[in-house]
């Protein structure tokens, strides 16, 4: 028996060491030890044809570095244990586990019973494919539009049977415009696929026949069969129903069916399942297993970078006031500005009012005032274009800001009196709102960095540089 079980405990170490020795540890971050296929599989994934910016190994060892220590992060900080984080993160997982859970034969006996229904539908009867002269009756009329409209009908009938064409007097006439462009002609029908007088009367007809004058709920219809047909084999038709069964998404139908009752079967529930399988996947494939870690990591990536960063900076008011005020000179204008609004008003009285109205109120503030104070009711008194315009971005400020003598303005209707009110900025911005979106991105750069840093220092890190070059690259 020791002896049975020191071979066990050789064997076990002599399979370690040669998993060891095939996909070594890269790097270990935060007691972590990361296998080289995982940084292989981020890397090419990240590198690959398409890619604008690609990194070398050595340049991507940083980027992939940072990105495990922010994990590393929001782990720390309890994000993966968000139940709105675990139900996202099982969305994307799940979804590529669905397709281990159907084969092609369920596939194909869905199509199969879509087949099937679609023929018991249609019946007998088989499909038709009439065309159609259409006169409209409204629902309203009255008793003398109604014979003005049947007499049409009528006219167009008598047309036909005296010797007329049909497709031309439908192309002339017809009132189903989208019908009409092609001689009245329809798509192929079944059952129920049109209103009962429409339908009833076209399945009387035999190819070539022509009925009376049909009165439906829409209006009057003169009907001529062209073509009629059983539905076709299965075969002939099973590229279209795939088709369907794909856009309609049926095939993870299939796979949450089969998932519920193998979950059943086995007395566990769905979710513990699907855990089951992405456990089994995963050890037998590491592209699977990767994936699934990437939208773990990746997710979790995400929050913790809003929460540090993105979020941070937006809400930051007083920070990014200081960061435009030490940083003034880098948004510097190479030409002036105009900060303020180009109007135009119904009543020339309103174009000094305007002015009034803004005159003492903060610049954020313009679009709700005059929105409160002109524009509050059916009768939309003004038309204000507000924001901080160069040259050329509006013809009205071009013209009587900037003094562009070839600058037209359109006229707009009901608007007749036109006028620009606001102040002009030589050197550059006022304060960082008049250019938010490239402070806060700024400043975003800069807590990111602090972040890095902070992490860095934080926790621990350590690269093999001779496993590095032993990196398969694609």
């Amino acid at each position: 028996m020791k002896k049975s079980w020191s071979v066990l405990v050789a064997l076990l170490f002599a399979c370690t060491a040669q998993a060891q020795s095939n996909d070594p540890v890269i790097m270990t971050i935060n007691g972590v030890d990361v296998p080289r296929s995982e940084f292989e599989y981020s890397f090419n994934k990240n590198n690959s044809e398409g890619v604008i910016d690609k990194k070398s190994v050595d340049e991507y060892v940083d980027l992939f570095i940072n990105y495990k220590l922010k994990v590393a992060a929001a782990i720390d900080a309890h994000l993966d244990t968000m139940t709105s984080y675990k139900k996202e993160f099982v969305g994307y997982r799940d979804q590529q586990l669905y397709s281990s859970f159907y084969t092609d034969a369920d596939v194909e006996k869905e199509a199969m019973k879509v087949y099937e229904s679609t023929k018991t539908s249609i019946g007998p009867n088989g499909l038709i494919r009439p065309a159609h002269i259409f006169v409209h009756l409204p629902q309203n009329a009255t008793p003398e539009e109604q014979a003005k409209k049947k007499a049409l009908a009528d006219s167009l009938y008598d047309a036909v049977k005296a010797g007329a064409d049909f497709a031309e007097l439908a192309k002339k006439h017809s009132e189903d415009i989208g019908t009409s462009p092609n001689g009245g002609l329809l798509p192929w029908v079944g059952p129920n696929q049109t209103v009962k007088e429409f339908e009833e009367a076209a399945y009387k007809l035999n190819v070539g026949e022509m009925s009376e004058v049909v009165l439906s709920s829409y209006g009057y219809h003169i009907i001529l069969m062209k073509e009629r047909k059983q539905l076709e084999p299965y075969e002939e038709l099973r590229d279209d129903i795939m088709k369907f069964i794909e856009q309609r998404n049926i095939r993870e139908s299939i796979a949450k069916q089969n998932i519920d009752s193998l979950a059943k079967e086995r007395n566990i529930s769905p979710e513990q399942l699907m855990d089951e399988r992405a456990e089994e996947l995963s050890a037998k494939d590491l592209d699977t297993k990767y994936l699934i870690q990437e939208y773990h990591d990746g997710l979790l990536l995400y929050e913790i970078s809003n929460k540090k960063v993105w979020d941070a900076a937006a809400k930051d008011t007083v920070g990014l006031k200081n960061y435009f005020e030490h940083n003034k000179k880098k948004y510097a204008w190479d030409e002036p500005r105009f900060k303020g609004i180009a109007y135009h008003t119904r009543d020339k009285a309103d174009i000094k009012a305007v002015k009034k109205c803004i005159k003492n109120v903060p610049f954020d503030q313009w679009a709700p005032v005059l929105k409160n104070t002109f524009n509050n009711d059916s009768v939309l008194r003004i038309r204000a274009e507000k924001g901080i315009f160069k040259k050329g971005d509006n013809a009205l400020v071009d013209k009587i800001i900037f003094k562009q003598k070839d600058a037209e303005p359109k006229p707009v209707k009901d608007y007749p009196y036109d006028d620009a009110f606001g102040k002009v900025l030589k050197k550059g911005p006022e304060d960082y709102m008049d250019v938010q979106g490239l402070v806060v991105a700024d400043y975003q750069e800069v807590l990111e960095k602090e972040w890095i840093k902070d992490l860095r220092s934080k926790y621990t890190f350590s690269v093999n540089k001779d496993v590095l070059k032993t990196v398969n690259v694609r």
